[in-house]
């Protein structure tokens, strides 16, 4: 399974950005996708998350500002990103728990490289 990122940038302050993150591969069902961010120096973080029913949980810091969102049908998760602060710079990773198989409930946590966001005047 891969998952491929898109749509990080340059913004300036108060700008918007809509990353995205499509799952391919041997897919059977994804259970939540989500997306975490990780600054130089600093852990990973859990930045949202959505499950397949779309509930979300997003963290304390990006609430009102932040939206995700999901595809079932194109296995691709996004994150809409308003009122973007300079300390939002980081690097964006996307994950999802996916199911191979009907017969296997199993689920196997699949990360993306990553894309970088930048908030700067």
């Amino acid at each position: 399974v891969q998952l491929q990122a898109f749509g990080g940038g340059l913004v300036q302050p108060g700008g918007s950005l809509r990353l995205s993150c499509a799952a391919s591969g041997s897919i059977f069902s994804i259970n939540s996708m989500g997306w975490y961010r990780q600054a130089p120096g600093k852990q990973r973080d859990l930045v949202a998350v959505i499950t397949s029913g779309g509930s979300t949980n997003y963290a304390d810091s990006v609430k009102g500002r932040f939206n995700i969102s999901r595809d079932n049908a194109k296995n691709t998760v996004y994150l809409q990103m308003n009122s973007l602060k300079p300390e939002d710079t980081a690097g964006y990773y996307c994950n999802a728990e996916v199911r191979h198989l009907s017969a296997d409930r199993r689920l196997y946590v699949y990360w993306g490289r990553g894309t970088q966001v930048t908030v700067s005047s």
